[in-house]
């Protein structure tokens, strides 16, 4: 459908409007609204956080009088249920609006259902207009919503060979990517690895190279089976999350407990590891909802053919190295003739000496047909 020049104007501006939500709005989507009446904005606002007035309740009361006959612009479908603040669609029938356009539908089952409700109340309805933008403005959200899970991006780096390990080297990439990593963590609510990776290397897991509030570190998560992770690791310490399986020892449970970490049994699955579909449910329970991996071989491989990964940040270091020996799941790889997932380059750039790639999961041509 192509949207008019004016309908992608305003939606613009409430997708601006929208953005001031960041950062204070989680775990509720950012959502902006303008209301437009005779060419002019009359009204305008946005969701704040979570208990606060929506935002076309918010543009309403800036509008008063001058929202009826006007046209309300809004970034997510509106809403028609009650929590803990009234419908929207309520709000904008009784404000005497006459056109409503939306970017997005609203996925949640609870608050769907907001455009039928104007239209069976006469109010004209238009939807998708700058739809791409809204979707990546409320990724986290929308992905939470529809998959009951949280957004998992996997760092990887590797030699031009594909090697994960450099010979007598500590890291594989320079400064300028290690940077980029650590501004991926500030981004993240938890950053994630195996005990494997525990045990090897001590990792700390936090932002220091790049400025974050010291109030928003990500929380480090492990995954650890059989209960390994020693007490004085650098990483259990009030906030970190340990997911176990059902069968660990009550004096290391103690122990990790003590030192400030939260113990978590989980499910195990057929392999005996810890379920990692269970693993992200504990996750969403806790209020993570965007997580990066930074694993070993083995919990890569895990992810990647479980579909867990949602963005691939690959870095390539311009150094030789012993191919990996193991199922590292990098774009190097080719998959198999029967393998169930690929993946697709959406950004490519330079940190330093080394190549960063971005790249996102797409279906195969047998997924493809499994689904239509």
């Amino acid at each position: 459908m192509t949207h008019s020049a004016l309908d992608r104007t305003w939606m613009a501006r409430a997708l601006a409007i929208a953005e001031r939500g960041r950062g204070t709005v989680r775990p509720n989507p950012l959502v902006g609204c303008v209301l437009v009446r005779d060419g002019d904005a009359v009204g305008e606002g946005h969701h704040e956080r979570p208990g606060s007035p929506h935002a076309e309740v918010v543009a309403l009361r800036a509008a008063g009088d001058g929202a009826r006959g006007a046209t309300a612009y809004v970034t997510l479908e509106p809403c028609d249920h009650t929590g803990r603040t009234g419908p929207c669609t309520s709000a904008l029938v009784d404000a005497g609006v006459t056109r409503v356009v939306y970017a997005v539908a609203d996925p949640n089952p609870v608050a769907a259902g907001g455009a039928g409700r104007l239209r069976d109340a006469g109010i004209e309805v238009e939807a998708g207009v700058l739809a791409p933008w809204a979707e990546q403005q409320n990724e986290v959200f929308l992905h939470l919503v529809r998959r009951q899970r949280p957004v998992v991006t996997l760092k990887l780096a590797q030699t031009r060979e594909g090697a994960l390990v450099a010979p007598g080297r500590r890291w594989i990439t320079g400064p300028a990517a290690r940077a980029a990593v650590h501004r991926l963590r500030a981004a993240s609510d938890a950053v994630l690895v195996g005990v494997g990776t525990v045990l090897a290397d001590d990792p700390r897991l936090d932002v220091r190279h790049v400025p974050v509030d010291p109030t928003a570190q990500p929380r480090p998560v492990v995954l650890d089976t059989t209960g390994r992770t020693p007490a004085d690791a650098a990483v259990v310490r009030p906030g970190a999350v340990v997911l176990t399986g059902p069968d660990v020892a009550r004096d290391w449970r103690a122990a990790v407990t003590a030192a400030g970490a939260e113990v978590v049994p989980v499910a195990t699955g057929a392999d005996g590891r810890v379920d990692l579909t269970a693993a992200m449910d504990a996750l969403v329970d806790r209020d993570i909802q965007v997580v990066l991996a930074e694993p070993g071989e083995t919990l890569t491989a895990a992810l990647v053919t479980q579909r867990l990964v949602d963005r691939l940040v690959l870095h390539v270091a311009d150094l030789a190295g012993h191919p990996s020996p193991g199922p590292a799941m990098t774009p190097s790889v080719q998959p198999d003739a029967d393998a169930t997932w690929g993946w697709r380059t959406v950004a490519a750039g330079v940190l330093g000496s080394d190549l960063e790639l971005v790249l996102v999961p797409v279906e195969t041509a047998d997924e493809q047909r499994r689904s239509a």
